[in-house]
């Protein structure tokens, strides 16, 4: 319906609807989850963890310490991320490619996403002058897959890495193989090395000294893995 004016018009308003004139305060605001990404700023403080590595091939100690950020703490986002990697030594001989390679997985660390792949990647590098076992009879194939070693069990601490152990039955059968075994060897069994019968051979599947012969069949007293299924 057309409505004639016939006045002077001294000032106007705009109709709104009754939803549009709700202050904007009163919507509720989503909540903003802060992703890990190379343009997040280090904050004055993180967490670390500390990790010892002493290996066969030099007097001195390496020292792992790998720096997490906490994001979106104390709300259900919260997510603990690694940030940063320093690896410290006396010795000096491999210090132009350990500060090339901190530098490398820190700035993967940065960039967010799954950093789990590192771990594989590091524990793949072999050493042309043959590897080492560490204490409990694992085998090392260099150190920098040691360095692997310390990451893959930080990941695990923070829970970005799943512990895939054995279930309940692996370890029963596990147990069941290592009592008798020890049971047939009696006192042959007690020289040990680490954890496992001293002339155990290494595993080709966990990289533990812990395959020993058991009713013609070579067995890991470690993972259960079997020749014979």
């Amino acid at each position: 319906m057309a409505i004639r004016i016939d006045r002077k018009i001294v000032g106007y308003s705009v109709a709104r609807d009754e939803a549009e004139e709700m202050p904007a305060a009163t919507a509720p605001a989503e909540e903003k989850v802060v992703q890990l990404h190379e343009k997040l700023e280090r904050p004055e403080i993180l967490l670390g963890s500390t990790y010892k590595i002493k290996t066969p091939l030099s007097e001195h100690a390496l020292y792992v310490t790998i720096n997490d950020i906490v994001l979106n703490p104390g709300t259900e986002h919260e997510l603990r991320r690694p940030f940063e990697i320093f690896i410290n030594s006396k010795n000096m001989d491999h210090f132009q490619w350990i500060v090339a390679l901190t530098r490398i997985i820190s700035a993967v660390f940065r960039k967010g996403g799954d950093v789990t792949f590192l771990v594989e990647e590091l524990r793949s590098v072999f050493d042309p002058k043959g590897g080492y076992f560490k204490k409990g009879g694992r085998y090392m194939p260099s150190l920098v897959a040691e360095i692997g070693d310390a990451i893959e069990y930080h990941l695990r601490m923070i829970g970005m890495l799943q512990d895939e152990g054995l279930d309940e039955h692996q370890r029963r059968l596990v147990e069941e193989k290592r009592a008798q075994y020890e049971a047939v060897q009696g006192d042959a069994a007690t020289g040990t090395e680490g954890d496992f019968p001293a002339g155990a051979q290494l595993c080709a599947k966990c990289q533990t000294r812990a395959v020993v012969q058991m009713d013609g069949c070579m067995t890991c007293l470690n993972c259960g893995d079997s020749k014979c299924g």
